[in-house]
């Protein structure tokens, strides 16, 4: 059986990129995260593709609007028998995208903040003051509140969130993730795979370390192996 706690991002041109990276990887791996950068190249059909051989997807839309296109984009998404969708973690947009999914078993996973960014970024966005870890802690608090499932969060904050109270038997899915030796691409915040997992994330999300490589068999493999083994610090 897959081992699911990986999860690859497939952030390649289109659908028939990514269905010739799923057969490249092999049966190793069983989740595949599909994001907004694919949506016009097939994404969906992927999607659909992904599911009717058995592997489970995660829909990575972010969705941000008012709650009623909220709550009728997830209700139209819930149709494809996804198993992750995430949304903005303002409270307001959570609970429209739960009632959205209400009857399925799509699982509405809340962005804190994003891994790319450090406390630079956010100033120049003009959000309010205070640490990352300080805002990550609140908005994923504010969100399980509002009723997410779980949380998109770096790893270097998955064991913070896991010590909520609110975070009980939620999900916290954490991208950033980098093996030894991964080049670190635009992610900021980042840690090992299984350092990840240590510290209460229950998925992370992998993409270019596996789809760049030149065998992505061999480097999904290999992050599986940590996981299996235990943490390893760099």
């Amino acid at each position: 059986m897959p081992d699911n706690r990986l999860i690859v991002a497939l952030d390649v041109p289109n659908a028939l990129a990514g269905m010739e990276m799923v057969q490249r990887i092999g049966p190793d791996v069983g989740f595949y995260k599909i994001g907004l950068g694919m949506l016009t190249g097939g994404g969906l059909a992927l999607a659909s593709e992904l599911k009717d051989q058995g592997h489970r997807v995660f829909l990575d839309m972010k969705l941000f609007d008012i709650g009623a296109t909220v709550e009728a984009a997830v209700r139209g998404l819930a149709q494809f028998d996804l198993d992750f969708l995430t949304v903005h973690g303002d409270p307001h947009v959570v609970r429209a995208a739960c009632e959205g999914a209400a009857g399925t078993d799509l699982k509405i996973l809340a962005v804190t903040v994003l891994t790319s960014l450090d406390r630079d970024d956010l100033d120049a966005a003009m959000m309010q003051g205070g640490t990352i870890p300080d805002l990550v802690a609140e908005r994923a608090g504010r969100a399980l509140e509002a009723g997410a499932h779980g949380v998109i969060a770096s790893p270097q904050e998955a064991a913070m969130i896991r010590a909520l109270p609110q975070a009980e038997g939620k999900l916290i899915v954490t991208p950033g993730v980098r093996p030894a030796g991964a080049e670190l691409g635009d992610q900021k915040r980042v840690a090992s795979p299984a350092r990840a997992i240590a510290d209460g994330a229950d998925h992370i999300v992998v993409g270019r370390p596996i789809w760049q490589a030149d065998d992505p068999r061999a480097a999904a493999d290999a992050i599986l192996r940590e996981l299996r083994d235990g943490p390893v610090d760099h």
